[in-house]
């Protein structure tokens, strides 16, 4: 399978937009993210840099698709997935006007992975295209082994992003059944923020399972229901 084929098979998601990631903690950074690529600096990377549940993946598919709005061409792979493929899967990505890498670090410490992502890198920068990262840290705190690698990534512009608070996770939770169409009182959703995992993405695959079941029984989120379906 060629590296076109992989990336092109990428499907974004349609509720990963900069205008539906929500909570006030990671707001000005992902404002700082859209100004830089509706108005690209000559440095050519953006890092996006954070833990696993701070919103990396949702912001470099809103980068995408704004990139589609503006009318270029954009893609964005997942590392974890292309990983079996080899470093060869990523030539040919500079052809793209915007290219998002998702989770980065997973290649830190892999000579080969490093240089071809080095090479991209450069070749990015000449075609003039724009590459967005995102990392679980800072450049200089990964175990990357090439020292041009880190330096390039460090001389972009990196974006820190940090773990959301409890209100975050209780307006991102909202808008999410909003968007949904469900009616989620304020008490149901303070009630499913006591009992749910602290981890985000655990949260709304819990509501995508209320959801389902609401539709089932044609019921109402209530706190009894809530308990019915998670056992609780």
């Amino acid at each position: 399978m060629s590296a076109s084929q992989l990336v092109l098979g990428v499907k974004l998601r349609d509720d990963a937009r900069f205008d539906n990631f929500h909570g006030d903690r990671n707001a000005a950074a992902a404002a700082r993210l859209r100004e830089a690529c509706e108005h690209p600096s000559p440095v050519p990377v953006v890092a996006v840099c954070g833990d696993a549940d701070t919103g990396k993946s949702h912001l470099l598919q809103a980068v995408c698709h704004l990139a589609e709005q503006r009318e270029q061409t954009a893609v964005c792979v997942s590392m974890e997935e292309l990983l079996p493929f080899g470093p060869q899967a990523l030539a040919g990505l500079e052809n793209q006007s915007v290219i998002c890498l998702d989770d980065l670090d997973l290649i830190a410490g892999l000579e080969s992975w490093e240089e071809a992502v080095f090479h991209l890198y450069n070749r990015v920068n000449d075609y003039g295209s724009l590459m967005v990262v995102s990392l679980s840290e800072v450049p200089g705190g990964l175990p990357f082994l090439l020292p041009d690698l880190v330096s390039r990534l460090r001389h972009g512009l990196t974006i820190q992003l940090g773990i959301n608070r409890d209100d975050d996770r209780l307006r991102i939770l909202m808008a999410r059944a909003e968007q949904r169409g469900l009616v989620l009182g304020d008490d149901v959703a303070a009630f499913i923020l006591r009992r749910a995992p602290r981890k985000l993405a655990d949260l709304l695959a819990m509501l995508d399972r209320l959801d389902e079941n609401s539709l089932r029984a044609q019921r109402r989120l209530t706190i009894p229901f809530v308990k019915s379906v998670m056992g609780w």
